[in-house]
């Protein structure tokens, strides 16, 4: 657990010089899902490669899924050799989001058992630092795939949460916007509101005003203000689609708390039947 998950633009500058790391470009808007390609291809560090939220860090959405699934270990794993990785190399994502994004892809390699991290402050980070760009698609020497261990144990599904409903067994933390969760606005979803019992935490909480994140001692000040009940086995976060939750789920690992679980469904996956409880109930 002493593995550096963030980097600053400078540090990554560093590591790139000794050739020691895989970049990821993983720019993304949801309502216009080819935007972050092209600007990808406009401008990115040098040596990125793009990953898309949706054709790389999920699988196709189906029937009974939220918005973004879990991709399956040998889709991750083609992905991953796509990139030209390789056991033991570490994958720096970031994205132009505060993280938001990029998270998914770290938190895609720590469920799948490997290392990855986050540069601090995303792409507006390096280019303040000054350093370089480069357009167009990225020639990468794709490696050969390799067989990745599932740690399901990170993952909580919809099944458990409707099992723990009311009870103690785990504290349930929402980090979207706190008018999504209130029900007031819902600009994704079909279904305003949030899952009885859980909490609101906005993932921008661990955050400063520049995008980049709090120091580590903040942070832990920032969740032990979170209320929530101390006979909680776990603690599991959830957003609209199972990605910006794992930025709360970084921040966590960031201040020296572990043990965090992943509702990887979210939202979008509990209002996929009806006779699941939301609230506030609608009028």
């Amino acid at each position: 657990m002493n593995q550096q998950i963030l980097f600053s633009a400078q540090e990554l500058f560093t590591e790139q010089e000794r050739k020691a790391c895989i970049v990821a470009d993983c720019r993304f808007v949801l309502k216009d899902p080819g935007s972050g390609y092209k600007e990808y291809l406009k401008a990115h560090i040098p040596g990125a490669i793009y990953a898309h939220l949706d054709n790389d860090l999920s699988s196709p959405v189906t029937s009974s899924s939220g918005r973004h699934p879990l991709p399956d270990a040998d889709s991750f794993a083609a992905f991953l050799a796509r990139s030209g990785w390789k056991p033991g190399m570490k994958i720096v994502a970031y994205d132009n989001a505060d993280g938001s994004i990029a998270a998914r892809l770290w938190w895609l390699m720590k469920y799948f058992g490997h290392d990855a991290a986050l540069l601090d402050g995303g792409f507006a980070a390096w280019q303040s630092a000054g350093y370089g760009l480069e357009s167009g698609q990225e020639a990468v020497a794709p490696t050969v795939p390799v067989g990745l261990n599932i740690h399901s144990d990170l993952v909580i599904h919809t099944r458990k949460v409707l099992e723990s409903l009311g009870s103690d067994d785990m504290a349930l933390v929402d980090v979207r916007a706190s008018e999504r969760f209130k029900g007031e606005i819902e600009p994704i979803d079909p279904v305003a509101g949030h899952i009885p019992g859980s909490i609101n935490f906005p993932f921008q909480l661990n955050l400063s005003s520049d995008g980049k994140f709090k120091p580590a001692h903040e942070i832990q000040k920032v969740f032990q203000s979170m209320p929530v009940g101390q006979k909680a086995k776990d603690r599991v976060y959830m957003c609209g689609s199972g990605v910006t939750a794992c930025h709360a789920i970084f921040a966590a690992q960031l201040a020296g708390i572990h043990g965090s679980k992943l509702y990887a469904g979210s939202w979008s996956e509990w209002i996929r039947n009806p006779s699941r409880p939301v609230e506030p109930i609608a009028s």
